[in-house]
C-alpha cells in the first residue's frame, strides 16, 4: 500500500487510530473461522464522517475496505480477504438513545449486544435476539450479518427489529434508510437490502431497533433422551402441536460431555441427547406452557423433565449452552461451525443425515443449535494442519450443505455466507439468482472495494 495513502488515513483518524507494524495486520486477518488474510493497514474511525472520507480515500487509491466489529462472525464476513484497509468500527459504541415511549434504540455500530440489552433491561423493555457470543458481538455486526439466537424460534432475528439505519456508501456519501418508528418508507425496503450483506454494499454506522415489551414470567426445562433422534421428533412435533417456545435449544452426547467436562454443570453425560427449552409469557400463561411442553417430550421418548427452580438453576443451564464453543475447542483446536438450516420437520431427517456424513468421513461432529426454527449447527472438530483430515472435512461441509438445501432448508441461518460459503451460494439462489445478486453488487459498488471476496463477489 502507498505510503501516502497511510499518512492521509492518519490524517483523517489520528496517528494513534492507523496501524500497519505487522503484528497489528496479524491481531486483525482472522475472526472465528480458522483462515487467515492480513490487511494492509488497520483504521479504527470515530465517527461517520471519519469512514465516510476513509471510503472515499479507499475509492481514490482503488483499495479494498473490509468492515469489522468484534470479529465473532463464523462464515469469514469480516476477514480481509483481498487486503487493504480492515476498517475497525469498535469506537462507534455509544447508545445514543433508549426511547421508552416509542419503544425504539438508537446505537452506533460498535454497540457491544450485551451492553444493550441490559441497557434496554434497565428501561423497562425487551431486544429479543441473542446471538451465542453477545458479550462481544457487536450490533453492527449482528446487522450484517443477521443475527439470530435462541429466542429466534419465539421473537425472530435481527432483521425484524431493524428499523432504519445511518449507511455509508461504497462512493462514501452517507445514507439514512428506513425510520425511527415503523420502518417504511416511500419505495422498496432499501434498509432490509443491508440487513445480511456483510458489508459488500455499504457500510452501517448508526441503527434504529425496535424494541418490545418484557414477558412476565418464564420457565425453564430441560428434556432428557436416550435417543437423539427422538429428542429431533419433539421439536418437530411441538412446534406442530401448536405451542411455540421462547427457546428450544438441542444438544447431542458429544456436545453434553464436552460442556460438562469444561463447566462441570452437572449435565446428563449419558443421555443421548438433551433439549433446552423455556417458556415465556404471563404468570398465568407459562405454567399451561410448560405442562403442554412436557406432555409432548414424554410422548416422544423423553427419560426425564427437569424444570430450573432457582435463579441459579436457570443460569447454569443458559452458561452451558453458551459454553459449547469453548468447549468444543478443548476437543481439536479447529472448529467449522455451520448454521445449516431446514424446515422444523425436517430436523430429524437432517439430525440422521449429518450423523452419517460425519460416519462416512471419519469425523468428530457436534450436533447443537436453535432447533425451535431448524437452525442447527453441526460443527465439525478437527485439526487444520492435518491437511488429509480437511480434505475430509472439506467432503463433509460440502454433502452438509447438500443436504440441508435437498431437505428445503438453507446454507445459513444466521452465520452469513462471507468467504466460507460463497462457492456454494449458486446452489441456493441458481444461476439466475447468482447474476441478479451480482448485477446488484456491481451497480452499487461500481469500483468494488467493499468486502470483496464475499458472497457473490468472487
Amino acid at each position: 500500500m502507498k505510503q501516502q495513502m497511510v499518512a492521509e488515513l492518519r490524517q483523517i483518524v489520528g496517528s494513534s487510530y492507523v496501524m500497519d507494524g505487522l503484528e497489528d495486520r496479524i491481531c486483525y486477518s482472522f475472526d472465528a473461522t480458522f483462515r487467515d488474510f492480513p490487511p494492509d493497514v488497520v483504521v479504527k474511525p470515530g465517527s461517520v464522517g471519519e469512514v465516510a472520507a476513509i471510503v472515499k480515500l479507499a475509492n481514490r487509491y482503488q483499495v479494498p475496505v473490509t468492515a469489522r466489529g468484534a470479529a465473532t462472525g463464523l462464515s469469514g464476513g469480516a476477514v480481509p480477504v483481498k487486503g487493504g484497509i480492515s476498517l475497525v468500527l469498535t469506537r462507534l459504541n455509544k447508545i445514543i438513545e433508549i426511547d421508552t415511549a416509542n419503544r425504539l434504540a438508537i446505537v452506533e455500530t460498535g454497540v457491544i449486544t450485551e451492553d444493550l440489552v441490559t441497557a434496554v433491561n434497565q428501561a423497562g423493555l425487551f431486544f429479543p435476539p441473542d446471538p451465542a457470543s453477545a458479550k462481544t458481538s457487536t450490533i453492527g455486526g449482528n446487522v450484517a450479518e443477521c443475527a439470530g439466537g435462541p429466542r429466534g424460534v419465539k421473537y425472530g432475528i435481527t432483521r425484524d427489529y431493524v428499523l432504519g439505519m445511518e449507511v455509508v456508501l461504497p462512493d462514501g456519501s452517507v445514507v439514512e434508510l428506513g425510520n425511527k418508528f415503523d420502518s417504511e418508507m416511500a419505495g422498496p425496503d432499501w434498509g432490509m437490502l443491508l440487513v445480511g450483506s456483510e458489508g459488500t454494499l455499504g457500510i452501517v454506522t448508526k441503527v434504529y431497533l425496535k424494541l418490545i415489551d418484557k414477558p412476565n414470567a418464564k420457565q425453564t426445562l430441560l428434556a432428557i433422551f436416550s435417543s437423539l433422534d427422538d429428542a429431533a421428533q419433539t421439536v418437530s412435533d411441538m412446534i406442530a402441536s401448536g405451542t411455540i417456545p421462547t427457546t428450544l435449544e438441542i444438544m447431542d452426547n458429544l456436545t453434553i460431555r464436552a460442556v460438562e467436562e469444561f463447566l462441570k454443570v452437572g449435565l446428563p453425560v449419558t443421555a443421548e441427547a438433551i433439549l433446552l427449552i423455556e417458556v415465556d409469557g404471563s404468570m398465568a400463561s407459562i405454567g399451561k406452557q410448560a405442562e403442554h411442553v412436557m406432555r409432548v417430550c414424554k410422548k416422544c421418548g423423553a427419560t426425564a423433565i427437569q424444570a430450573a427452580s432457582t435463579p441459579e438453576d436457570i443460569d447454569k443451564l443458559w452458561r452451558a449452552r453458551k459454553a459449547i464453543s469453548p468447549a468444543c475447542g478443548k476437543i481439536n483446536p479447529t472448529k467449522i461451525s455451520e448454521d445449516a438450516t431446514v424446515p422444523r420437520s425436517q430436523i430429524p431427517a437432517m439430525v440422521r443425515r449429518l450423523r452419517e456424513i460425519a460416519k462416512k468421513y471419519d469425523l468428530k461432529m457436534v450436533i447443537f443449535g436453535h432447533a425451535g426454527d431448524g437452525n442447527l449447527h453441526p460443527n465439525i472438530l478437527s485439526n487444520k494442519h492435518n491437511q488429509e483430515e480437511m480434505a475430509r472435512v472439506e467432503q463433509a461441509v460440502e454433502e452438509l450443505f447438500q443436504a440441508a438445501l435437498d431437505l428445503g432448508g438453507t446454507l445459513s441461518g444466521e452465520h452469513g455466507i462471507g468467504y466460507m460459503k460463497a462457492p456454494f451460494l449458486k446452489w441456493e439462489t441458481g444461476e439466475i439468482g447468482f447474476a441478479v445478486g451480482k448485477k446488484l453488487k456491481d451497480t452499487v459498488d461500481q469500483q468494488g472495494i467493499l468486502n470483496p471476496g464475499k458472497m457473490f463477489d468472487l
